[in-house]
């Protein structure tokens, strides 16, 4: 007999559908339900296993009320929905889908710089709204080349950012509490790293260890003409003082691709032109989706087959 296991979310791809079905009994679910969902607890008894999302994750309630479960495989790099030391305190390994989402993501880093501070929206409005033939009061762009950018947490796709940001004449900076690769890049303190950035890049990992690391004390330091681009964890940065920020002109422009409190937006927000907004797609390409649930069914292959796990969460 198949394993069973529990599916939650809904970004799966039919090739991950149909492979993740191939090779168990699949429960789907698109949400996480109570512990006494009547759905769940049909099953409950039977799941070896729950395949989920970075967002989504999964709950201590929900881990108690699965007594036979193995292994948790997420889909994304981030884990900070999953309660890693309460899984680990009942033996139950954690997987998730690092380096093939990389490439992707920093792109979309890199993208979201580059609309925020060449104004890309605020030019495309310009342009639909018929105002460049009455030739409208436009507000000018600030130039890249020269410029330093700072990036908090220097990981994998940290160090991808930088990389790219390189081509364009952006010195590099970073911070994270550990040291990294390039130390004589890495800024005495994230405050410091602020004062001495004109863009701040967010890659670091949310979670309680991050929460509210970006606060107004840091985004004052980055300045009226610096940029914060945000493709983390909406956590990791207060979001009142960002919006205050940008309205009050502490700080030049936004790219932000996570919130707060998603997928709700501030009205105040989505008032602004110096912000640049889209629905957390860092990962969202056909090819990183499709690579991303590969490897999350290749975890789990690998786990009931006994073999070692592709990509464990250490």
């Amino acid at each position: 007999m198949k394993p069973e296991i529990l599916v939650l979310g809904s970004v799966w791809l039919p090739e991950v559908r149909e492979r993740v079905q191939a090779a168990f009994d699949c429960h789907f679910m698109a949400a996480i339900p109570p512990a006494d969902d009547a759905a769940l607890a049909a099953v409950a008894p039977r799941v070896r296993a729950v395949l989920t999302t970075g967002t989504i994750g999964v709950t201590p309630a929900l881990i108690d009320a699965l007594p036979a479960l193995e292994i948790v495989s997420v889909h994304g790099v981030g884990v900070d929905a999953v309660p890693l030391d309460y899984l680990a305190a009942r033996g139950i390994p954690v997987t998730n889908t690092p380096d093939v989402l990389t490439d992707d993501v920093a792109d979309f880093a890199v993208t979201l710089l580059l609309a925020a501070v060449r104004r890309l929206p605020l030019l495309d409005r310009y342009v639909r709204d018929g105002r460049w033939p009455a030739k409208a009061p436009l507000t000018q762009a600030r130039a890249l080349r020269g410029k330093v950018a700072g990036i908090v947490g220097f990981g994998r796709i940290g160090q991808a950012v930088a990389q790219r940001l390189q081509s364009f004449g952006i010195e590099i900076r970073y911070y994270q509490r550990s040291e990294g690769p390039a130390p004589q890049r890495r800024a005495a303190s994230l405050l410091a790293l602020a004062h001495e950035s004109d863009m701040l890049v967010l890659c670091m990992p949310g979670g309680a260890a991050t929460k509210g690391m970006i606060g107004r004390e840091v985004i004052d330091a980055l300045g009226p003409d610096g940029t914060l681009v945000n493709i983390a964890r909406g956590s990791v940065v207060d979001e009142a003082a960002l919006v205050a920020a940008l309205q009050e002109g502490r700080v030049g422009a936004a790219g932000l691709d996570v919130f707060e409190r998603e997928p709700a937006v501030p009205a105040a927000l989505l008032a602004l032109d110096n912000v640049v907004l889209t629905p957390h797609v860092g990962s969202f390409t056909v090819e990183a989706r499709q690579a991303m649930g590969r490897l999350c069914v290749d975890n789990l292959v690998a786990h009931f087959a006994g073999a070692p796990l592709p990509s464990p969460v250490r």
